[in-house]
C-alpha cells in the first residue's frame, strides 16, 4: 500500500505544483489588469466605465493584454527613438528624492540579470562553503569593483550561493578565483540540482577536479 501511495504521489505532485504556479501567475497578471481597469473607471464616464467592468470577466484577457503591452514596450525600447525617451525618463526619475534610490537599485539588478550582455548567472561553479571541505554550487555574478576591489589583493570573483530548495535567497561572497571550480553543466541544470536538493543531478559528472581540489 505504501509503495503505491508513493508512486501515485510522484505522478501527481509535479503536475499539482505546476498547475499551482501557473494559477498563481494567471491570478497575478489578471490582478494587475483589473487594477488598471479600476483606475481607468474612476476618470471615465459612467457608460465607458460599465463597458470596462465587463472586460474583467473575459478569461485570459488580462494575460493577453499585458503580454501585448510588454511586446510593444520591447519594440519601442529597441529602436533609437524609444531609447532616447527612455534615457530622458531615467534622468527625470533619477532626480526625485527617495524614488531615485529605489528605481536605480532595481534597474541595475534587473539590467544585470536579464540583459543579454550581463554576466549574472552565466556560469555555475563549485565553492567550499560554509567551511573548508564542504562543497556547494554557486553562480558567478561578476567581479568586485570600486572601493571593495581596492582592499582585495589578487584575482577575486563575486559569487551567489543559493539556498535549498528556495534559490531566491542565498549569500553573496567574494572569493579568490583559484578557490572556484568551473562546472560544465549549464545554469539551468545547476538550478535544478540545487532546487531538488541534489536528487536531480546533471547527466554526467566529472570527479577528478573536485578530488584534486579536496586534497589541496
Amino acid at each position: 500500500m505504501k509503495k503505491y501511495l508513493v508512486a501515485g504521489l510522484l505522478v501527481w505532485l509535479p503536475l499539482a505544483i505546476t498547475i499551482g504556479v501557473l494559477t498563481w501567475l494567471y491570478d497575478a497578471l489578471n490582478g494587475v489588469f483589473a487594477s488598471v481597469l479600476s483606475a481607468s473607471q474612476a476618470v471615465l464616464p459612467v457608460e465607458a466605465a460599465t463597458n470596462l467592468e465587463r472586460l474583467k470577466n473575459i478569461p485570459f484577457l488580462g494575460v493577453a493584454v499585458l503580454a501585448l503591452v510588454l511586446l510593444l514596450t520591447g519594440i519601442f525600447a529597441a529602436n533609437i527613438f524609444g531609447q532616447f525617451w527612455l534615457r530622458q525618463s531615467d534622468r527625470v526619475i533619477s532626480r526625485i528624492p527617495i524614488v531615485k534610490s529605489i528605481y536605480n537599485s532595481v534597474k541595475q539588478v534587473s539590467d544585470t540579470l536579464f540583459s543579454t550582455n550581463g554576466n549574472a548567472f552565466r556560469e555555475a561553479v563549485l565553492v567550499q562553503y560554509p567551511r573548508q571541505g564542504s562543497w556547494t554550487i554557486a553562480f558567478v555574478t561578476g567581479r568586485p569593483g570600486g572601493e571593495v576591489a581596492e582592499h582585495l589583493a589578487g584575482d577575486f570573483v563575486s559569487v551567489y550561493v543559493p539556498t535549498t530548495p528556495n534559490p531566491t535567497s542565498g549569500f553573496f561572497l567574494m572569493m579568490p578565483r583559484s578557490d572556484v571550480l568551473r562546472l560544465k553543466m549549464s545554469v539551468d541544470e545547476a538550478l535544478k540540482y540545487v532546487i531538488s536538493m541534489g536528487v536531480v543531478g546533471p547527466a554526467t559528472a566529472s570527479q577528478p577536479a573536485l578530488a584534486a581540489a579536496a586534497r589541496n
